[in-house]
């Protein structure tokens, strides 16, 4: 019901983004600047910075204290760089490199020359998100070196994503990397100052700022594939349906949020499968829209981005492709080159590279539904086994899961991991697991749960919702395994060998 009851009456599921360290630092430096109007603001920053300034992240605590002048040491930011580096893709290494060292610059903490390297990328082989990003760290990292490689068009580039009132794509982040791009270019003192005022329009109770002012449409298409799973009244379900139907882009995708331009495969793989699994004919036309979309990025080596076409293709986003893709035979020409994709990138001990969440048990029940909607390869079914194979191998002792091998169990984590444990033949691991999560529960049915969602990569935001919904949406998945002779009596916790039995095959 908790989640049931997170559907709006026009169909969208809304949650705050929480408050995070990286920007609530980025907005303080830019108030004690040039902020003089601010001084309220800046104090419940201060406020929410002196809360985690001993954060068990060292990110967080790095920049926190670099926010607070508190002076971080060359070690401590080289560790915290190397700990950036080491948990994104290959391909966006150097750049997160680029990042990190523009995070400390704009946190006013002197960084050696050595380690600001110019950093050349051409920006017109990224998706704009990160083209903006990227100009705006040149532009910071330049004038750290006493340069300004800012010059007219990446100016205009950066002051086209400032209006009053708006946040760009509803990225606060790269919103409050713009305003420091641009706090010294003369003729832009109104443009920052109307653009930090903006930003702290999006202030947390807690005297934070988030990463994103809202993440409702990829909200509303998880919760959609849970309730589904979970046989929720129709008439909702079909609410969920036309409100993404309305906010569904022209080019047939969807984004994180309406306020965003750019689609992405994530939001609109899932959009997918909800809307077939809830009707493939009355939703035909915006499916096979979403499909088309899906297509026209797909990569020449088979596998699909996050964002736009020519940009690197993913696992992770791979493996969501395949899924929506499934949905429609006239795309199951596809379908193989997307899972030999998927087999080249698995690692040797059965994961694959990060993605967009900070457990890499997403992408790994993701793969795994990959690998079940064709009659599948030696190499598939391999894939599949050595996927299921780590999970089983890497439950903690307490029925749980954690984001990384030999982390603390988590809950969101558990109900990636309990996606997989489902399929296999043992009911005893799946069991155990829903155990655990049934200990996350709150009285009102919400999941306690870790941040786990990132945005940039590896930067992790929280969307409580989000727990909940996936949550749920494994909780679906084991449902069918449960024989129907002994389901168990409303508000009564079964314990783990009486769910084990009834899970077995």
């Amino acid at each position: 019901m908790h989640v049931l009851n997170r559907v709006g009456a026009d169909g969208a599921v809304r949650d705050a983004c929480r408050s995070r360290v990286l920007e609530s630092a980025l907005a303080l430096a830019l108030v004690e600047r040039c902020g003089s109007g601010h001084h309220d603001a800046g104090t419940r920053i201060v406020s929410y910075l002196e809360r985690h300034q001993n954060s068990e992240d060292l990110i967080d605590t790095t920049v926190a204290a670099a926010a607070l002048g508190r002076g971080t040491r060359q070690p401590a930011r080289r560790q915290a760089l190397e700990d950036i580096v080491s948990r994104v893709p290959d391909f966006t290494g150097s750049r997160k490199r680029a990042l990190v060292q523009a995070i400390f610059t704009m946190l006013g903490v002197a960084t050696d020359h050595a380690d600001v390297a110019p950093h050349a990328v051409d920006v017109s082989a990224l998706h704009p998100w990160a083209a903006v990003q990227t100009v705006a760290v040149n532009a910071i990292l330049g004038r750290a070196v006493g340069g300004n490689r800012a010059g007219g068009e990446d100016v205009t580039r950066l002051a086209s994503t400032q209006r009053p009132g708006r946040v760009w794509e509803g990225n606060l982040f790269i919103h409050l990397s713009v305003l420091h791009a641009l706090v010294d270019v003369p003729g832009m003192e109104s443009v920052v100052d109307a653009g930090l005022s903006t930003a702290l329009r999006h202030q947390r109770e807690d005297g934070g700022l988030p990463f994103v002012t809202d993440t409702d449409t990829w909200s509303t298409v998880v919760v959609g594939l849970a309730l589904g799973s979970a046989g929720a009244p129709r008439e909702v379900m079909h609410r969920i349906a036309r409100h993404l139907v309305r906010v569904q882009h022209a080019n047939g995708g969807w984004s994180y949020t309406d306020h965003a331009e750019l689609s992405d495969t994530d939001c609109t793989t899932v959009a997918v499968e909800f809307l077939h699994q809830l009707d493939p004919v009355a939703y035909r036309d915006p499916i096979e829209r979403a499909l088309d979309a899906l297509v026209a990025v797909r990569g020449a080596d088979g596998g699909f981005p996050t964002y736009g076409a020519g940009t690197p293709s993913e696992a992770c986003m791979t493996a969501a492709a395949i899924n929506a893709l499934s949905t429609q035979d006239r795309h199951r020409h596809l379908i193989q080159p997307a899972l030999r994709f998927l087999a080249d990138r698995q690692v040797p001990d059965g994961s694959f590279p990060p993605g967009w969440s900070s457990s890499r048990l997403h992408t790994l029940f993701r793969a795994y539904l990959a690998t079940h909607h064709w009659q599948a390869s030696l190499t598939v079914q391999d894939m599949s086994g050595r996927i299921a194979g780590l999970v089983q191998s890497t439950q903690n002792a307490d029925g749980g899961f954690g984001q990384r091998d030999g982390a603390s169990s988590d809950a969101i984590s558990t109900a990636y991991a309990l996606i997989i444990l489902a399929g296999q033949r043992d009911p005893a691991p799946a069991a155990h697991a829903t155990g655990y999560l049934l200990t996350q529960q709150r009285p009102d049915g919400s999941i306690i749960s870790v941040p786990d969602m990132l945005g940039p990569r590896p930067f992790p935001y929280h969307v409580p919702v989000l727990t909940d919904a996936f949550t749920l949406l494994a909780l679906g998945h084991l449902t069918p395994r449960i024989r129907p002779s002994r389901i168990a009596v409303p508000g009564r916790q079964d314990s783990n060998a009486q769910l084990a039995q009834r899970t077995a095959p």
